[in-house]
């Protein structure tokens, strides 16, 4: 492994360069070594994103500066030692699962060449930097994080190791040596509003969300605005549960509102199905989040956004093995697969299908477009005057809720 060095970089760049603010996501496990998400208007191939050399390139990448230095993080001999470092346990049903799928998709791609290993259940706070410096002293010279709450952890290793190459999902601080990388979500949560708007019989929706930072407000309001494009009365009732994966206490957040008399359900930044539980005892119409669950809640099951993390690592691992690596922000939509709708359960109707598939066209082509004014707040103030639509930055550090939902944005 040899140090930084700066010159050609040999990357395509495309989407704006800025940094996000996002989220997802403590026993420690560990292992070495996908669930399949069909989607409406067909998947993606990860290895489509690979190359080699000079050729190498990744949609939706930007490093952070033109003379961004290459980090060589590979090793001298032997395979490369990648390891993830997860909130949540690899069969959360969710968020973590998926990211393991990722892990595994990488394994299976590059085989001997990539040994992949993984950190499970690891809290926030001081066990997290504990967690990557055992893994950097077990050889492992690529980190992925992925929880919002690992930031301030990963941003100390980063300093402390320059020649290990950190890869940070959710977050929005980057150095030489790290990295963040996330994706439009709120253009899939568009679409899945819409399935769940236009199932409701009373118009009174019922949304389960984590933590209300940027990238789970702009989901609640993304899919109130879909609920509301297909069901203009709709409201949508949030709950904050202030965690990332508390399937207790998701279930009775779900519950609360059923009871409340909502008659479909949503969740945004929850690592678990507790919601669709809840759902399927009352027998109400749910739409998930992170990964088709269809299989698993067929009587009440919608669609969901479901994301597909390879999209992004296994090019950036094999930018590592080619020696191109530079740290920079990667933002993926619906374009280039990273994130997807999942399948339509039998209560989206065929109308319905169609209004969703002619918004996913639009959004493939334009991420983020929904975001267009004019766009009134739940107060009733105008926050984006007609015709214009928000930026990348303005949609990263949103702070308002929508028109339609009934809750507030708790202090602090």
């Amino acid at each position: 492994m040899r140090r930084k060095t700066r010159g050609s970089i040999g990357i395509a760049l495309a989407a704006a360069l800025s940094l996000g603010i996002a989220a997802c996501g403590g026993d420690d496990g560990d292992s070495s070594s996908s669930p399949e998400t069909e989607a409406p208007s067909g998947g993606g191939d990860s290895g489509g994103n690979t190359g080699g050399g000079e050729n190498f390139s990744l949609a939706n990448f930007t490093p952070w500066s033109a003379d961004a230095p290459i980090i060589d993080c590979a090793p001298d001999d032997g395979p490369l030692k990648a390891a993830w470092v997860y909130v949540g346990p690899t069969n959360d049903g969710g968020w973590t699962q998926q990211h393991d799928a990722g892990r595994q998709a990488v394994q299976d791609h590059f085989g001997d060449a990539v040994e992949t290993t993984y950190k499970e259940n690891v809290p926030d706070g001081p066990q997290a930097l504990q967690t990557v410096e055992d893994l950097i002293a077990d050889g492992n010279t690529v980190i992925f994080g992925t929880s919002f709450g690992f930031q301030d952890s990963f941003v100390e290793a980063a300093e402390a190791h320059p020649d290990v190459c950190f890869e940070f999902a959710t977050g929005y601080l980057g150095s030489d040596n790290m990295s963040q990388f996330y994706g439009a979500a709120e253009d899939t949560d568009f679409l899945a509003g819409m399935a769940a708007g236009a199932a409701s019989e009373t118009g009174k929706l019922g949304m389960v969300a984590s933590f209300p930072i940027g990238e789970v407000l702009r989901g609640v309001n993304a899919w109130a605005m879909g609920a509301r494009l297909v069901n203009p009365d709709a409201t949508v009732n949030v709950v904050w549960v202030n965690s990332w994966f508390d399937p207790p206490n998701e279930r009775k957040a779900a519950e609360a509102l059923i009871a409340e008399g909502v008659d479909v359900l949503g969740q945004k930044g929850i690592d678990s199905p507790a919601t669709g539980d809840a759902a399927k005892a009352a027998g109400i119409p749910w739409a998930g989040y992170n990964a088709d669950q269809s299989e698993n809640y067929g009587d009440v099951w919608l669609t969901a956004t479901a994301y597909d993390w390879s999209i992004y690592q296994i090019p950036r691992l094999q930018a590592i093995l080619d020696g191109q690596w530079v740290a920079g922000n990667y933002y993926g939509n619906l374009s280039d697969s990273f994130v997807s709708l999942a399948t339509f359960g039998d209560l989206v109707s065929e109308e319905t299908r169609t209004a969703i598939l002619a918004e996913l066209d639009k959004l493939t082509a334009a991420p983020g477009s929904q975001f267009t004014g004019p766009i009134v707040d739940n107060q009733g103030n105008e926050v984006l005057a007609a015709g214009v639509t928000h930026t990348y930055d303005e949609l990263m550090t949103m702070g308002y809720l929508v028109e339609g939902v009934i809750g507030d944005i708790p202090a602090g």
